[in-house]
């Protein structure tokens, strides 16, 4: 196995976790200001490094496809969700979609994140 294919695996790995963690962290107490603070540094590469790199930049999806490349991998989409739901389950989702499904989570997670980090720390401050 070269290194590009256990870089490749590696972020395979590595990203899902965090998309899967930006996800649902928030429903445990123990990790509901982590997942706060890592939705908020997913939001601030999209929409403050996006105003550089494109809306939606992602430094981890840049460092894959670079990989990929490497490994001879062509015409990838601009989105991570869209080639890993077409690479793993094997489907062929639109960008379109794959956008809209992407930022419907996203601001989904992010709402019920802060709403539960709100009511702990309202909690906190009144006991």
């Amino acid at each position: 196995m070269s290194i590009y294919s256990f870089l490749d695996w590696f972020f395979i790995a590595f990203h899902s976790t965090i998309i899967l963690f930006n996800l649902f962290g928030w429903f445990w107490k123990r990790t509901r200001k982590a997942n706060l603070v890592l939705l908020l540094l997913t939001g601030g590469s999209w929409f403050i490094l996006g105003i550089w790199k494109g809306i939606g930049y992602c430094p981890l999806t840049d460092w894959h496809f670079d990989v990929l490349k490497k490994l001879g991998v062509e015409n990838l989409p601009y989105s991570y969700i869209k080639y890993f739901i077409d690479r793993i389950f094997g489907w062929d989702m639109t960008e379109k979609a794959a956008e809209t499904f992407t930022a419907i989570f996203y601001f989904l997670a992010l709402f019920c994140s802060s709403v539960v980090n709100i009511r702990s720390r309202s909690k906190k401050n009144i006991k």
